[in-house]
């Protein structure tokens, strides 16, 4: 008698080998990678284009009176309708009087009327100094699947309803941010990339004046460089779906960036590279024109995240609780050591032999954020976690819940996810979770600018106090 296994054999033995190479097809060549490329990209568009109207372009959804309400402007409905009533010129929202539905430009008009005509103890417009710069915010770890293109999306998106103006700039030439935002981008030229080679064609101008002075040649200026100097930050900002989110996206070819940027520098070692992404956004304006400057690096600490973290004056490190992104992280951080001492190093040595002020880089705020959290499986090692990085980690866990998953699933965030898609506790459950790293990201915004208005206030007490003194 035969006595049958209990327990079945592991799939991977007894395999035959005839029948395993008869799967295999045909041996690949180089001309297949491109056939599975044009495959994925009809693939991805038709995906990614699940949350666009028939037109192909992105549509924002309509607000409830009830969402405006909880989580817009902070007024009771009653209060909104009856204004509504005695204002028949503001936006007067689409449906039935119980049930009103608004664009998020008709909201960002009711709250204008409510910071000028409203209860002066409520905040219907979010804090920003008058007469300071935009804060720049840049959302990077090396590590790939962290969640750093969905947190950054989702802080803009918050921002965006809380009134910010915001610009968010796609330094990934995956572009995932760019689809996000429904974002077209139709090569490198309409990326940050002649942002880029314009700061280093003006360096190599002023290059130029020196050697022409001096009786030497001139270094020829090539047909991309003098493209680039005609372009600026505005001719490479688009519009989004979002009314006051603009957008700079990326594409594939943003990637030439990496291996261009270090020819330049070889070129002209005078070429501070690690700031034109900061010279760019200072002359164009976009430091008056926006509130937020958002950030979203690629997954390598290459020169345009070295740009984007030269930036920066908020930096956000995403990471999931897990050893091995907490490793990650741990080495990200050391990295950055190692990149900006070794910068400031470089240039300081040059400028003591000048007598100039030495250069150091710094940032008003450094926070690690714990991401796709799990409370019931990854606590332990989330507490650990918080142990080591200290001050330097956020407070709050951020959970992955149903609504996050879908709302990935049609390529959109999940503010434009429609609550009547979901049952009221996991609609509202799931917001949370992004309204609460919002805050706390909030909390650092507006606290790095009340302290630099502090500041600022100081310097004007101190001007004037010597220049009484001069007077007198």
């Amino acid at each position: 008698m035969v006595r049958k296994q209990d327990t079945p054999l592991p799939p991977y033995f007894n395999l035959d080998p005839k029948a395993a190479a008869a799967k295999l097809g045909e041996p690949i060549d180089t001309a297949r990678f491109a056939k599975a490329a044009a495959f994925a990209g009809r693939g991805r568009d038709d995906l990614a284009k699940r949350g666009y109207a028939p037109d192909g372009r992105k549509r924002l959804r309509k607000f409830s009176t009830w969402e405006i309400c909880r989580y817009l402007i902070p007024v009771a409905p009653a209060h909104l309708r009856r204004v509504l009533n005695k204002h028949p010129d503001l936006p007067q929202g689409e449906g039935h009087a119980g049930a009103k539905w608004f664009s998020l430009e008709e909201v960002l008009r009711l709250r204008d009327h409510f910071a000028e005509e409203g209860v002066s103890t409520k905040e219907y417009r979010p804090y920003r100094p008058e007469g300071l710069p935009a804060k720049v915010v840049a959302v990077a770890n090396f590590k790939g699947g962290v969640g750093k293109t969905s947190t950054a999306a989702h802080l803009a998106m918050s921002a965006a309803l809380d009134g910010y103006k915001v610009l968010v700039i796609d330094l990934d030439s995956q572009g995932s941010m760019t689809s996000i935002l429904g974002g077209q981008v139709a090569d490198e030229w309409q990326t940050v990339f002649p942002l880029l080679a314009r700061d280093y064609a003006r360096h190599l101008q002023q290059e130029n004046a020196v050697r022409e002075a001096a009786g030497d040649p001139p270094a020829p200026l090539d047909e991309t460089l003098t493209e680039a100097l005609d372009l600026s930050l505005g001719d490479v900002v688009q519009k989004t779906h979002w009314p006051n989110i603009d957008l700079i996206g990326a594409q594939l070819n943003l990637y030439w960036a990496e291996f261009q940027i270090p020819v330049w520098r070889m070129g002209l070692k005078s070429w501070p590279l690690w700031d034109a992404l900061t010279a760019a956004l200072d002359e164009g304006g976009a430091l008056d024109d926006y509130d937020i400057v958002l950030l979203d690096t690629p997954p390598a600490l290459g020169y345009l995240t070295i740009n984007a973290l030269a930036a920066a004056d908020i930096l956000l490190v995403p990471l999931g609780a897990s050893f091995l992104e907490f490793d990650s992280t741990g080495r990200f951080f050391d990295m950055l050591y190692s990149t900006f001492a070794s910068i400031e190093e470089g240039e300081n040595g040059a400028r003591r032999r000048s007598g100039l002020p030495e250069m150091k880089f710094e940032w008003d705020v450094v926070r690690a954020v714990i991401t796709r959290f799990d409370a019931a499986q990854q606590t332990d090692l989330a507490n650990v976690i918080q142990a080591y990085f200290g001050d330097m980690m956020n407070a709050y866990r951020q959970e992955y819940t149903a609504l996050v998953g879908q709302a990935g699933e049609s390529v959109s965030g999940i503010y434009e996810a429609d609550y009547r898609n979901f049952n009221r506790e996991t609609y509202t459950r799931g917001r949370e979770a992004f309204d609460r790293t919002y805050a706390e990201f909030k909390e650092l915004l507006i606290g790095s600018w009340w302290r630099d208005a502090q500041m600022a206030e100081a310097d004007r007490t101190k001007e004037a106090e010597h220049g009484t003194a001069q007077t007198a």
